[in-house]
């Protein structure tokens, strides 16, 4: 277990996004038809800066919100400054949409102080990649992405922070063919690195579309992820060298489940749910409750939690719980 956690992610909005991409488990129409009523629920930036202060030494990045769209919370301005005062990169994650603020503001203020700005992609196709991205438009997507690209370039030039900019994408049966061509566009416009994820099923009509069903999806995934790999190895990349895949794991093609190996996670990361629980990852069972409780924001100091027993039982003893046995989260590429 580590001293202190590397990286924090604080799940600061869930319930607000200004899209409805079809595979979310939140935000999905699906999802928000039997969402309870009530107000979003946000975490307080004064609340999040005490437990940032709390640990036995700061983390090397912070991540806002992992569900919801981050730019929509009110306090990430302030937490962008709080961050620069300790020294402190940022990890965020974004539906390309730049709400509130708009690209060229969000970039000038975001680019200084992150480690990676992943922008949400669906596919190359225009068609595609609004009906994957829930909505969004698409040229206005490219023209916000390279807005984000020039100024992160702008930003070095002057002897600030170099950020990555990644592209995020779900790969699922709709896109795979497409995957090629989000590479080349990747080289072309300077994107540092692209990462895939394979589509989490959270309902019935979206089981289709994953390319772990059947041997014959994994086949067809595992030539998939070598055409991309060829593709970024022979495909010059604007500035300079190639762009990077992570999430091209090959899997079994006799049908079986992905081979599980360790948790990333435990005592490694830790994670303040928007209610303030601490939790060691982000899998589902940790936030249904049935991963050992670790303490909240209202009980005690997130410093004093990780040093706590509890936390060290977990980071020692997660191989023996029975969510954690088949976690996907453990899978070669992550979940």
């Amino acid at each position: 277990m580590l001293p202190a956690p590397w990286r924090v992610t604080f799940v600061t909005n869930p319930d607000e996004c200004n899209l409805r991409c079809p595979m979310c488990a939140t935000h999905a129409d699906e999802a928000r038809a039997v969402r309870p009523p009530g107000a979003p629920r946000r975490l307080a930036l004064p609340d999040v800066l005490r437990a940032l202060d709390s640990l036995p030494a700061l983390p090397r990045e912070v991540v806002p919100s992992t569900r919801g769209e981050p730019l929509l919370w009110e306090g990430l301005p302030g937490l962008v400054h709080a961050c620069g005062e300790r020294r402190i990169l940022l990890n965020v994650t974004t539906n390309g949409s730049f709400p509130l603020r708009g690209a060229e503001s969000w970039a000038w203020l975001l680019c200084p102080m992150t480690s990676d700005v992943k922008v949400s992609w669906g596919a190359s196709d225009q068609t595609l990649d609004r009906q994957l991205l829930g909505g969004r438009d698409p040229d206005r997507a490219l023209a916000d992405l390279r807005t984000l690209l020039r100024v992160r370039e702008e930003v070095a030039s002057a002897g600030g922070n170099r950020c990555a900019v990644s592209l995020q994408v779900a790969a699922r049966e709709e896109n795979l063919t497409d995957l090629t061509d989000i590479v080349r566009m990747a080289a072309a416009e300077g994107i540092d690195r692209v990462k895939v994820n394979h589509l989490q099923v959270h309902f019935p009509s979206q089981r289709g579309a994953s390319l772990r069903r059947s041997a014959e999806a994994a086949r067809r995934w595992n030539r998939a992820a070598v055409a991309c790999v060829d593709t970024a190895a022979t495909t010059a990349r604007r500035g300079g060298g190639q762009v990077e895949l992570t999430g091209l794991v090959d899997l079994p093609e006799d049908g079986s489940p992905p081979p599980r190996g360790t948790c990333p996670f435990a005592g490694r990361e830790a994670w303040v749910e928007v209610d303030g629980r601490y939790l060691p990852c982000p899998a589902p069972a940790a936030r249904d409750g049935l991963l050992p409780w670790l303490g909240s924001l209202s009980t005690v100091p997130l410093g004093e939690a990780w040093r706590g027993d509890a936390w060290r039982r977990l980071a020692d003893g997660w191989p023996d719980l029975t969510p954690c046995a088949d976690c996907s989260f453990r899978s070669p590429g992550g979940a």
